[in-house]
């Protein structure tokens, strides 16, 4: 899916829910948008949407709204000037009982992370609520990996994790990236279980397989995508060994794929960026799909198509504030 597909495809789904509330006069106007969450001194966010809107040459501002009081949120969601907002830790399930309607992505993963303005019917702003992450994880692999879709269609995906990033890995890979079956490997069984249960009542219709040993993942196919959604910690307890092992099982199979490592801080080349990339698998930065899910908000917010971003720009600001050795 090439860039200009891929924002005519957002844009087109969020007219399901009303129409436009954007043209080029209300795009000249000082709006705002703004991140609701807690804590939030280590977000990228910030600098990633002040520099989408510079490149935009759209005088709008993103700020992060630092609160542990989550009946603030739909008073600043509704205040004077705000054209939409982020939704971050520890909102993002909280949230989706706040607004007006929540799309199918969203519902299936169980969590927001923005919500976009759509008139309704009659005329007033309806709030909606979506998840960018999946499509995050989505565009990290077909921007960066243009063959894709040849190796991972009909193939097994991996995700590592049990979280919420887990979750719109597991949605992206199901409903984009041509999964067919993923495995899930966690430290904590009980976190496997949820996560499966959750999807599934959501109406996920994709095979999930929890993989609890080294010994079972020697009988599985080889993933042709793995995804990694777990901090960077050396794994010390029995569940993090296991955990280690078993994709470590996957990675040294003479069939290599691509690793999309999700986690970036503190340092974006992680220890499980560093084994792939041994390994002789093909690695992406988390930081790949956090740009790309902050340009599907903008998409949404602006209603502008992909093609008027400057990736290029934006992904040297985001490379100048993180580690790379």
């Amino acid at each position: 899916m090439d860039v200009n597909d891929q924002s005519e495809d957002i844009l087109q789904s969020s007219y399901r829910y009303g129409t436009s509330t954007v043209n080029q006069s209300v795009r000249s106007q000082q709006l705002r948008t703004f991140l609701f969450g807690y804590p939030l001194h280590n977000s990228l966010a910030p600098l990633l949407h002040t520099k989408l809107f510079e490149g935009l040459s759209i005088p709008w501002t993103y700020s992060p709204m630092e609160t542990q009081d989550a009946s603030k949120f739909m008073p600043c969601l509704k205040a004077p000037g705000v054209i939409g907002c982020a939704v971050t830790m520890p909102y993002k399930v909280a949230m989706m009982s706040a607004v007006d309607e929540v799309t199918a992505e969203a519902k299936i993963i169980g969590a927001i992370n923005t919500v976009f303005i759509r008139n309704g019917a009659d005329g007033r702003p309806r709030y909606i609520g979506t998840n960018t992450d999946c499509i995050g994880v989505r565009e990290a692999f077909l921007q960066n990996f243009p063959d894709v879709l040849n190796h991972s269609t009909g193939k097994p995906g991996l995700v590592i994790g049990g979280g919420g990033a887990c979750r719109s890995s597991i949605y992206a890979l199901w409903k984009w990236l041509g999964a067919s079956m993923i495995y899930l490997v966690n430290r904590l069984e009980s976190e496997v279980i949820d996560v499966i249960q959750s999807l599934n009542t959501a109406g996920f219709e994709g095979e999930l397989i929890h993989v609890s040993s080294v010994e079972m993942a020697e009988t599985l196919e080889s993933p042709a995508l793995i995804i990694g959604t777990i901090p960077d910690f050396p794994p010390k307890e029995k569940g993090e060994v296991t955990t280690r092992s078993i994709v470590n099982k996957f990675l040294s199979r003479e069939k290599k794929g691509y690793v999309l490592e999700m986690c970036y801080h503190p340092r974006p080349r992680t220890e499980f960026f560093e084994i792939a990339i041994e390994a002789g698998w093909g690695v992406l930065y988390g930081t790949e799909a956090m740009i790309y899910q902050g340009v599907a908000q903008q998409v949404l917010w602006t209603e502008l198509p992909l093609e008027r971003f400057n990736l290029g720009e934006v992904k040297r600001a985001i490379s100048d504030m993180i580690e790379k050795p």
